[in-house]
């Protein structure tokens, strides 16, 4: 399976370094840069979700777990690891290729101009700040601070982060924000956006987020 998506993915441009298992894969990480990770979770040695694990500790790289069970735990140990997306084996290589372009789209995203409070207080780029309490971030550098410390997310955490703070007070329902965070044309399981969420509640505090029963999340002013 490890060559033939390697095979497959050369074929649509990537180039592609390959790891029999996770203790290979996370040498192989600590010696190369990465635009992409991909990990599947029964690796020998040091399964995915413990590789995962340990590449979070250190780097924001996009990370895309490759599960065979879709609604075991698989799936919810990845996403609480750091992983941004999974899918699900056996997976269809156009799915795969999907996935990945929409994780390098998030990688490099900027967000369209809008509105922006600017602010005198706090970290640099003034005029280029939202600023929600004592939360600031900062569009422009696309970096975010909390009481003027700085916070590191994932891509994905930070679009999500963005595409709250476009709409602060409003219900978001979670096939809006696979739509617009995920890119998912169609729909997807639910659960990255509760995992996604977590994370960011933990980076941001627990009460950034409010959880609206039956609709979705609300991003607080």
């Amino acid at each position: 399976m490890r060559r033939s998506f390697t095979i497959a993915l050369e074929r649509y441009g990537y180039e592609m370094k390959a790891a029999a298992d996770g203790l290979a894969g996370l040498e192989l990480f600590r010696d190369e840069s990465f635009d992409l990770m991909i990990l599947d979770v029964m690796l020998p040695g040091l399964d995915g979700i413990g590789l995962c694990r340990r590449v979070r500790e250190t780097s924001l790289v996009p990370v895309l777990m490759m599960s065979a069970r879709g609604d075991g735990l698989d799936v919810v140990a990845g996403l609480e690891a750091g992983a941004d997306d999974y899918v699900v084996k056996p997976v269809d290589t156009y799915v795969l290729v999907a996935r990945i372009r929409s994780l390098l789209r998030r990688a490099t995203y900027a967000p369209a101009p809008g509105p922006e409070r600017a602010t005198d207080e706090g970290p640099p780029s003034e005029g280029k700040m939202l600023v929600f309490g004592d939360l600031s971030i900062d569009t422009a550098g696309m970096e975010v601070f909390v009481s003027g410390s700085p916070v590191a997310l994932t891509p994905t955490e930070l679009k999500l982060l963005l595409e709250f703070a476009a709409h602060p007070g409003v219900v978001l329902e979670r096939h809006t924000l696979l739509r617009n965070v995920w890119e998912y044309g169609w729909d997807g399981d639910s659960r990255v956006v509760d995992l996604c969420v977590q994370r960011l509640r933990k980076k941001l505090g627990r009460d950034r987020v409010e959880t609206v029963r039956g609709f979705g999340y609300k991003f607080r002013r």
